[in-house]
């Protein structure tokens, strides 16, 4: 993963601990003053957010755990690789788009950043600029030109 990756990890454990677990806290301490737990579903919904957050915490903290941190701007190159900024133009529609490749846990297409595992990084590693590849798409095959490769 890069280092944004981790530090956007460690800032939502942070989250989680400090904001989130006091709110459940506090939500189920509410929900013991109405009386009976049994029949209490504003107590049931708070400790199902608590079981939730926690299992978030720690699904997190196992990935911080196995991360192997990556420092995208030590990188350099004209091939594509982990932590590339890639601008690619579609060949049949000449449109332009610019993905960077991440960690699987980073990725967000709304953000352009797309996992090291997905089928247009795997078609783009090892290419460099001006380079045609082929990626099999859901929708059939899509045809890009690699117009630049930039680590930042």
């Amino acid at each position: 993963m890069t280092t944004e990756g981790y530090e956007a990890i460690k800032v939502e454990i942070q989250h989680l601990k400090t904001v989130e677990r006091p709110r459940i806290i506090q939500a189920i301490a509410e929900a013991r003053a109405h009386g009976d737990l049994s029949e209490n579903a504003e107590y049931h919904a708070a400790k199902d957010q608590q079981g939730l957050t926690e299992a978030r915490v720690a699904d997190l903290e196992d990935q911080l755990s196995r991360a192997d941190v990556i420092d995208v701007s030590k990188l350099s190159g004209k091939h594509v690789k982990f932590g590339a900024t890639v601008t690619l133009v579609d060949e049949d529609t000449e449109e332009k788009v610019r993905y960077r490749i991440v960690g699987e846990f980073e990725a967000n297409v709304k953000d352009a950043k797309i996992s090291i595992t997905s089928p247009i990084a795997r078609a783009l590693i090892g290419k460099t600029i001006g380079d045609s590849v082929e990626v099999a798409t859901p929708g059939g095959g899509k045809c890009y030109e690699i117009l630049q490769v930039k680590f930042a």
